[in-house]
């Protein structure tokens, strides 16, 4: 399960935001598109394993998902697809550039008013 690493190295990420903040970790948003060869539901479970004892320990992991899209060179359309269809959705064409679906972004991360010092 390689989402158990990636949840680390989110949290990597998260340490130095938090720093910057006085409030208590509540919430981290992640955009996951379905090329980005995580599965969700296994990021899900595997977060609050990653955040144990961290900064995020009490945060939420909320998980919003990208369509597939794809941008056509000869009609210039952008159309939705899907994995094992990448053709344009206007003219059919096979030979088109993914423009969303493989992302893996750290969208937002959201602190609580009350001060992590005692």
């Amino acid at each position: 399960m390689h989402e158990l690493s990636i949840c680390q190295g989110l949290l990597r990420q998260l340490l130095p935001i938090a720093a910057k903040h006085p409030g208590r970790l509540i919430q981290v948003v992640l955009r996951i598109g379905p090329l980005s060869g995580v599965e969700a539901a296994l990021l899900q479970a595997a977060f609050p394993i990653a955040a144990k004892g961290s900064v995020a320990a009490e945060a939420e992991l909320v998980i919003e998902h990208c369509p597939l899209r794809v941008r056509c060179p000869l009609c210039d359309a952008e159309s939705e697809a899907s994995a094992n269809d990448l053709r344009c959705g206007d003219c059919g064409n096979q030979q088109t550039r993914l423009t969303s679906g493989d992302e893996l972004l750290l969208l937002s991360v959201q602190f609580s008013e009350e001060s992590n010092h005692v």
